[in-house]
């Protein structure tokens, strides 16, 4: 019997677990390690820090995929040795034939001074009742929504934010004057600034100012400050954190300090034999140096090619499946419609587009989380 070991049940996670069960015999173990003992869509944190819907309708548990033959551990991964397969939970070692390392990204409020005191961290699932209750207590004034770092998780979402908060304070008749910081250049520089055009042209449309190449260095109760003499006042402030990986995967070797796991791009394997990562923890370069973006749908193409290199090499069999860096996300463009960032991000240069925002594509983002959904959890 041999036992496939996943840390972590995010979209990759997920996906891997799904994929290995319907390829591996009943004997082979798939065990999914994660702290949390449910999954949540993540698109779904803009749509509850606007109170459009709650993060409920998105989440599920985990114990649940016991019912498709998935064994799920609720636990803190503590130290993984990656020589030899296994990882610490709770004090309990875990050995495997074959390691999947799917932890995702964490934030780091504290990376910048003053952001954990006076800004509200939209990208942590369990700020989002209390981002919620500053924007729903909202009346009147400067809201800023921040990039404090790159990369970090969903490039397009905190245009998306901007945009949706926008449609809200119209509908409440409240007067507030919005505005986009980021430490690039552009919005999207991975779409390039023509293709950027179109995205532009909507935060313009709706009187949102983009500050391009603002890197913020402190934090105060009134402004972000971007050195001695810039800043920007707010009354208030929504965060997109600095990003990092887990301070775990630095400790066991698979990730520099102040970098991310290096894998192998088209089959995610690490440097250690039987090691695969995937998702939000790993650091991908394109050919034109930038990184693959961290979205779902990458992160569920790479469990899925994962698991199936992992059942052929089970099997005796040389693996051929690889990740071939296709991938598309949804950008909600405001007034009930949205886009779709779409492309083949390995190609050189990356060939990518922003498709015209539509109503059709605002329903095709929700039919996509309910797909997953039953995909992975049945019903």
């Amino acid at each position: 019997m041999a036992r496939v070991l996943i840390l972590g049940a995010g979209f990759g996670g997920i996906a891997a677990a799904v994929a290995l069960r319907a390829e591996l015999p009943e004997s082979d173990e798939v065990l999914l390690v994660d702290r949390r003992d449910d999954f949540a869509m993540g698109l779904r944190k803009t749509w509850a820090i606007l109170g459009i819907s709650p993060i409920a309708y998105g989440t599920r548990s985990l114990a649940s995929l016991a019912g498709r033959g998935i064994s799920v551990m609720q636990g803190t991964v503590e130290r993984i040795d990656p020589a030899n397969r296994a990882a610490t939970v709770d004090g309990a070692t875990l050995e495997a034939d074959a390691l999947v390392v799917a932890l995702g990204a964490e934030t780091s409020m504290e990376a910048v001074p003053g952001l954990a005191e006076h800004g509200h961290n939209a990208w942590d699932r369990w700020h989002l009742d209390s981002v919620h209750a500053a924007v729903d207590a909202f009346r009147n004034g400067r809201v800023v929504v921040g990039i404090f770092g790159m990369p970090y998780p969903c490039p397009p979402a905190p245009y998306e934010l901007a945009l949706l908060l926008s449609d809200r304070f119209d509908a409440r008749s409240i007067d507030a004057q919005l505005t986009v910081f980021a430490p690039m250049p552009i919005v999207l520089p991975i779409l390039g600034a023509a293709t950027c055009a179109a995205l532009d042209a909507r935060l313009e449309e709706r009187g949102i100012p983009f500050l391009g190449s603002h890197v913020a260095t402190a934090v105060t109760d009134r402004a972000v400050q971007f050195g001695r003499e810039d800043e920007l006042p707010f009354d208030l402030l929504l965060a997109v954190p600095p990003h990092r990986c887990p301070a775990v995967l630095v400790e066991a070797g698979l990730s520099p300090a102040g970098g991310w796991v290096q894998v192998d791009r088209t089959t995610l394997e690490t440097s250690h034999p039987g090691v695969s990562a995937i998702g939000d923890a790993t650091g991908i370069t394109l050919a034109n140096g930038m990184p693959l973006p961290k979205a779902g749908l990458f992160a569920e193409k790479e469990g899925e090619t994962v698991a199936a290199r992992i059942a052929a090499r089970l099997r005796g069999e040389e693996p051929t499946v690889t990740f071939d860096g296709h991938g598309a996300c949804f950008l909600e463009m405001g007034g009930g419609e949205a886009s779709t960032i779409s492309g083949d991000f390995f190609a050189d240069p990356p060939a990518t587009e922003l498709s015209a925002p539509t109503r059709e594509q605002r329903a095709a983002k929700e039919r996509f989380e309910m797909d997953r959904l039953a995909r992975w959890f049945g019903g």
